[in-house]
């Protein structure tokens, strides 16, 4: 059974291992190994990451106690981060995060979801109601990546 709790501080290194080993293990197929490393360096400095994993708070799933998942979801309606282990997708992690964001979000007053959505994600925020607004190149530690920004109001 997955479980959906909130973020907890001593959370960020397990959600950083979620992050790196999913973009080299599942976006590689949309990406090539140079995107993906500059993506999710093998030097990031971990205290930038906590940093950032304390402001954007995240909700993360969980089966029996093992992280297995994150998301976000800002006071703007921006999905900053959305993540599933790379060895637990297609079990339905992504399926409880994103049900979980809709209702945090409608309880908010957030009317309109969106987010830089990766090639590799896009049919995943698709069967969810998100469209594609634009389709963007964004550069990163020196690479050149494509993804979408996608919306969906509800």
């Amino acid at each position: 059974m997955i479980k959906i709790r909130n973020y907890k501080e001593s959370d960020a290194q397990a959600l950083w291992d979620i992050f790196y080993h999913t973009v080299h293990n599942v976006n590689i197929r949309d990406y090539s190994k140079a995107q993906v490393s500059a993506w999710a360096p093998d030097n990031f400095d971990f205290a930038i990451w906590q940093r950032k994993m304390n402001s954007i708070l995240p909700i993360v799933a969980q089966i029996d106690g093992e992280i297995v998942g994150y998301a976000d979801v800002q006071n703007s309606g921006l999905i900053d981060h959305f993540f599933c282990h790379y060895e637990h997708q297609g079990k339905g992690v992504g399926r409880s995060l994103m049900e979980r964001i809709m209702v945090v979000g409608k309880a908010k007053g957030i009317s309109r979801f969106f987010s830089e959505v990766s090639i590799t994600a896009r049919p995943f925020y698709e069967k969810f109601g998100f469209i594609v607004v634009k389709e963007q190149t964004v550069e990163m530690r020196g690479e050149k990546l494509q993804n979408f920004v996608m919306e969906k109001f509800s």
